[in-house]
């Protein structure tokens, strides 16, 4: 049995259109975080304390009673197909197995990404430049730093052992900390772009502080992967947003990364 997992805060509408998509056999597990999943068709797990992302998904992960599990944002537009797709790549690998994400255009998003303070990242050498530097775009299954935990699927009990998440991050880069975390223990993070799904979210993100999202990803890189990593980190995110800079989010995320970094 595939168990699904997804955490709903403020998610009334977005649920409306996941629940009736996922399969017909899955388990389904919303942990409510304020009161948006009433009446879903599923098993509610009430946080209506809302502890955050990452806490919120543990608990949905310790109710699975499924051989594999798949987290989903509430935001995912999906189809059976898609999912259990998604869940049979899983079972019994040891691995996190994550799809390609479409934004509602129908462009591919950026959802898979190199390591943090390494262009090339975890891809063979051969992989042509852009591929290493956007992984999100390959064709083909691969390796890759780490990737957006908007869905993600693996085998329960890697899940469990692994956390999933750092329940004591309240929001942000949770996803990186977990691929890093996974990858310290042997476990890669599998791009299968042969799946895919529509990611229509990401507005937690851009409204963000910029400050908090500085802040987070230095202590996740930093604790996951060195000083050295954190530094070329920092000069790769710096050039990103100075490239950027005509916009004002990417000018106001490099000051708050200046800033960070002291």
């Amino acid at each position: 049995m595939i168990s699904v997992v997804t955490v709903a805060h403020r998610s009334e509408r977005e649920l409306a259109t996941l629940l009736p998509s996922l399969p017909a056999a899955a388990e389904v597990i919303v942990v409510d975080t304020d009161g948006s999943a009433s009446g879903a068709e599923a098993i509610v797990v009430e946080r209506l304390d809302n502890p955050g992302f990452g806490a919120a998904n543990n608990d949905g992960v310790a109710r699975a009673s499924g051989e594999v599990t798949v987290l989903l944002n509430p935001d995912i537009v999906a189809s059976p197909e898609s999912i259990e797709r998604l869940a049979t790549l899983a079972a019994g690998r040891c691995a996190l197995v994550v799809p390609r994400l479409l934004n509602a255009d129908g462009s591919v998003q950026r959802s898979a990404f190199a390591l943090p303070g390494r262009p090339s990242g975890v891809l063979n050498a051969a992989t042509p430049g852009p591929l290493r530097r956007e992984p999100w775009r390959s064709r083909a299954p691969r390796i890759v730093g780490w990737a957006l935990a908007a869905a993600l699927a693996a085998p329960t009990q890697l899940l469990r052992r692994l956390g999933p998440f750092d329940a004591d991050a309240f929001l942000f880069y949770e996803d990186m900390d977990l691929c890093l975390r996974a990858r310290a223990a042997g476990i890669p993070t599998v791009l299968h772009p042969e799946v895919e799904l529509t990611h229509t979210g990401g507005h937690s993100y851009d409204a963000a502080d910029p400050e908090l999202l500085a802040r987070r990803r230095r202590a996740v890189v930093g604790a996951n992967l060195g000083a050295r990593a954190l530094a070329l980190d920092d000069l790769a995110q710096a050039a990103e947003f100075a490239a950027r800079s005509w916009r004002r989010r990417d000018r106001a995320r490099l000051r708050a990364l200046l800033h960070a970094r002291g």
